[in-house]
C-alpha cells in the first residue's frame, strides 16, 4: 500500500487505488494514520463501505502532507508511527484548529492516552478494536464537535462579556476588571434574575469553598464591578442587592 491515498482513490504518487463506491462530497472525509499496512486496509475498506472518505497514510510525514492537501473532517491517528512520536503530530494536527482527532494506542499505553487526551484528542480506541466500535466512535465524534457552539460572548444592553478572551466591553470600549471582579461578573450575567446567595458566588463564580469563603469579600467585589459599570455609562445592567438573599443581575 502506498503511503497516502485520496478519498477519490488517487494516492499520492499518482497511482489508482480501488475505490468500492463512488464518493460524494456529503460523506466525512476521515484521515487514517496508522503504520500497520493490513490494518491500513482492512479499516479504510471497511470505512468507506460505512460511509466515509478515507485518506490513509503509513507515518507522520505522509500525514502532514495528507493534511495540507485534503479537507479533513476527523483524523484517526496511531501513536506508535515509524518516523516520529503521533503525540508530536498531534500537537501540530491541534495548533490553531480544532480539528477532531481520536488516537489509537496498545493496552499498555495508558500514559500516553493521557497525555493525548490532554493535548485536546476527542476520543481513543486500545488495539485490537473491532471496524464496526471504530466507526461508532468516528460518528460520536463528529456529532459532538458539529454541534452548534454557544456564543462565547454575553450581551445585556450596552454590555458585552466575551467568554472567551474574558474581555469586558461597555459601547464599545474596554472595561478593566480584575480576575474576581471578572467571576463575579460573568456568573450573574450568565444567569440573569436569578438570586445568588454570597456562598454561591464564592464557590461558584470564585471556587472559594470551606475556610476561605468570606462574605465580605462579595460584598467588596460587587461594590467595585458597579462603580467601574456606572464609570463605564452603563446603566443596565445593573447587580440589584436582594436583601436578606443575595445578588442579581437585573437586564
Amino acid at each position: 500500500m502506498d503511503a497516502a491515498s485520496s478519498p477519490h482513490g488517487r494516492t499520492i504518487d499518482g497511482a489508482q487505488v480501488y475505490e468500492p463506491f463512488n464518493t460524494d462530497l456529503a460523506r466525512p472525509v476521515v484521515v487514517f494514520v496508522e503504520d500497520e499496512v493490513d490494518l491500513v486496509a482492512m479499516a479504510a475498506t471497511y470505512l468507506r463501505r460505512d460511509g466515509f472518505q478515507v485518506v490513509t497514510a503509513l507515518d507522520a510525514r505522509s500525514a502532514v502532507a495528507v493534511l495540507r492537501e485534503h479537507s479533513a473532517d476527523l483524523v484517526v491517528l496511531d501513536l506508535g508511527l515509524p518516523d516520529g512520536n503521533g503525540l508530536d503530530l498531534l500537537r501540530e494536527v491541534r495548533a490553531g484548529r480544532h480539528l477532531p482527532v481520536i488516537i489509537l494506542t496498545g493496552w499498555g499505553s495508558e500514559r500516553d492516552r493521557v497525555v493525548g487526551l490532554e493535548l485536546g484528542a476527542d476520543d481513543y480506541v486500545v488495539k485490537p478494536f473491532s471496524l464496526p466500535e471504530l466507526a461508532a466512535r468516528i460518528r460520536a465524534v463528529l456529532r459532538r464537535s458539529r454541534q452548534p457552539r454557544a456564543d462565547p460572548v454575553i450581551r445585556h444592553g450596552a454590555l458585552a462579556i466575551d467568554t472567551d478572551s474574558h474581555e469586558v466591553t461597555a459601547h464599545g470600549h474596554p472595561v478593566k476588571l480584575t480576575p474576581l471582579e471578572y467571576g463575579l461578573l460573568v456568573f450573574l450575567a450568565g444567569a440573569p434574575r436569578r438570586v445568588f446567595t454570597t456562598a454561591q458566588l464564592l464557590t461558584a463564580a470564585w471556587g472559594w469553598t470551606g475556610e476561605r469563603q468570606d462574605p465580605s469579600a462579595v460584598v467588596e467585589h460587587v461594590y467595585r464591578v458597579r462603580r467601574k459599570l456606572t464609570g463605564a455609562g452603563v446603566d443596565r445592567p445593573r447587580i440589584v442587592t436582594v436583601r436578606g438573599a443575595g445578588y442579581r443581575l437585573d437586564p
